[in-house]
C-alpha cells in the first residue's frame, strides 16, 4: 500500500505540469488584454505609451518562455503570484473565498451521504414496492431539477412562509457558528440534493447487482443472518462505485457552485473564476485551475485508498 501511494504521489507530479502547460499558454491564446480592460474598460482615455508601460510593469512584454519558467519556479515555492487586476497575492485571493466553497462542498457532501445511502439500500431491497417507486421519484426530482432553481425554490419558501432570508455577509464558522450554518446550510442543501440523488441511484444499481453474487448466496446458504449479509458483504462492495462518484461530484462543488452562489449572493470560487476570466487576469486563473486539478488529483488518490478499506481483496503494487 506504501509502495502504491508513493507511486501514485510521484504520478501526479507530471499531471500537474501538464495541466500548467495547458493553462499557461492556452490563456497566452484567448483574445483579450487585460492592460486594454483595466485601463480603457470603463471608456477611460489612455495612451498606447501608458498601455506598454502598465504591460511591462506587469511583465506581460517579456517573452512567454521567460513568462512561463518564472511562474513555474515560483509556483514550485507555493508562490502563484499577484493577480492583475487587485494587485494582490493570488494566494490571499483564493484563501479569502476557499473556505466559504470548501465549507458548502464538505456540508454538501454529508447530507448527500447521510440521505443517499439508506435511500440506495432501502430502494434495491424493496424493489419494485412503493419505497423502491418513492425513491426513484425523488431521485429523479434530483437529477431533474438544476441546483440553482432549487435553491431560488428554498429562498422564496423562506421568504413566503416565515419571512426570513439568509444573512448576505459571510461569518466564518470558528467566528460565530450558529450565524455561519443559518447562511450556508440552505446552498448546502440546495447543492447536496442533487448529489444525494446521483449517489443513490449508484447505489441502488450497484446492490441490486451485488445481490445475485455467487458469495451473497453461499452466505445465506450457510444460516448467516439478512443485517449481515447486506452490511458485512453486500453493501461494502455496492459503495465501491459511489465513493468514485462522492469523490468526483465533490472536488466539482469547489469550482462549479458559480450560478449556486449567485442565488445565494455568496463570493465564492466560483464567483471568483468569472471575475477572473471577464477581466482576462491571467495570474489568478492559473492559480485557480491548478487548485482544482490538486484537489482532483488529491481526491482521486483518497479514492484509490478508500477501495482497499472497503475491498479487502485489492492489495495495489502486486
Amino acid at each position: 500500500m506504501l509502495r502504491y501511494t508513493i507511486n501514485r504521489i510521484l504520478l501526479a507530479i507530471p499531471t500537474l505540469i501538464g495541466v500548467a502547460v495547458l493553462v499557461f499558454f492556452l490563456l497566452r491564446v484567448v483574445p483579450g488584454d487585460i492592460v486594454e480592460i483595466k485601463l480603457r474598460g470603463d471608456g477611460g482615455t489612455v495612451t498606447q505609451e501608458t498601455i506598454e508601460l502598465e504591460r511591462k510593469r506587469l511583465g506581460l512584454d517579456r517573452p512567454l518562455y521567460a513568462q512561463f519558467g518564472e511562474w513555474m519556479v515560483n509556483m514550485a515555492k507555493f508562490d502563484f503570484g499577484i493577480s492583475m487586476w487587485t494587485e494582490r497575492p493570488v494566494l490571499e485571493e483564493i484563501a479569502l473565498r476557499l473556505q466559504l466553497s470548501l465549507q458548502v462542498a464538505i456540508m454538501a457532501t454529508i447530507i448527500a451521504v447521510l440521505l443517499a445511502i439508506p435511500m440506495g439500500t432501502m430502494a434495491a431491497l424493496f424493489r419494485d414496492t412503493w419505497i423502491d417507486y418513492t425513491v426513484r421519484i425523488l431521485t429523479i426530482g434530483g437529477l431533474s431539477i438544476p441546483s440553482f432553481w432549487f435553491g431560488m425554490l428554498i429562498m422564496l419558501s423562506l421568504l413566503a412562509f416565515f419571512n426570513w432570508l439568509p444573512p448576505i455577509t459571510f461569518t466564518p464558522i470558528y467566528v460565530d457558528p450558529w450565524a455561519n450554518l443559518k447562511q450556508l446550510i440552505w446552498p448546502a442543501m440546495a447543492v447536496g440534493y442533487r448529489y444525494c440523488a446521483v449517489v443513490a441511484r449508484m447505489i441502488r444499481s450497484s446492490l441490486l447487482e451485488v445481490m445475485n453474487e455467487d458469495y451473497i448466496r453461499t452466505a445465506r446458504a450457510k444460516g448467516v443472518y439478512e443485517k449481515m449479509v447486506i452490511s458485512r458483504h453486500a453493501l461494502r462492495n455496492a459503495l465501491l462505485p459511489a465513493i468514485t462518484v462522492i469523490g468526483l461530484e465533490f472536488t466539482f462543488l469547489i469550482g462549479g457552485l458559480v450560478v449556486t452562489e449567485q442565488v445565494f449572493n455568496l463570493n465564492g470560487i466560483g464567483q471568483l473564476f468569472v471575475q477572473s476570466v471577464s477581466r482576462n487576469d491571467f495570474t489568478l486563473i492559473q492559480g485557480m485551475v491548478m487548485l482544482i486539478a490538486a484537489f482532483y488529483v488529491f481526491v482521486n488518490l483518497a479514492i484509490d485508498l478508500l477501495y482497499a478499506v472497503f475491498d479487502p481483496r485489492i492489495r495495489y503494487g502486486q
